[in-house]
């Protein structure tokens, strides 16, 4: 039996390690919709619920407001912006490159209702957008 499960563990890690490369292919190598031939990355996010109340948390390391776009598009929630190369690595040679720089976009689907942006914040790499759901008219 010890053979079995071997192929089994083996199996479990070419399914796990397709998976991860089909999350960071759409993640960072997505185009970016109704912006144009140019490519962009996908911040990966976390979303969480209570009540009306969405927090969604965005990785965005190194990028600063000025570079930052965040609206509600009908159903659709975008984050987009410019992830630059600091000033003070201009010059040096790359080693290794594996946080993604450059145009990024994020569309996500809200659930059903009215929302509004209550809170936006960059701290530490992180965006935090707190949204509120508007109450429905048939008081949900």
């Amino acid at each position: 039996m010890p053979s079995r499960d071997l192929e089994r563990w083996m199996w479990a890690e070419a399914c796990s390690m397709l998976d991860q490369a089909e999350r960071l292919q759409r993640q960072f190598f997505d185009p970016p919709g109704r912006r144009g031939a140019a490519r962009a990355w996908q911040p990966p996010v976390d979303i969480y619920a209570t009540g009306n109340e969405l927090v969604i948390m965005a990785a965005l390391p190194g990028v600063t407001a000025e570079r930052l776009e965040v609206g509600i598009d009908g159903a659709m929630l975008v984050i987009a912006g410019e992830r630059r190369l600091p000033d003070a690595l201009r010059g040096h040679q790359v080693q290794r490159l594996e946080i993604p720089r450059g145009r990024f976009e994020r569309r996500l689907r809200l659930p059903p209702g009215v929302y509004q942006i209550d809170r936006l914040e960059l701290n530490h790499g992180c965006l935090v957008l707190v949204l509120h759901r508007a109450p429905s008219l048939t008081g949900e």
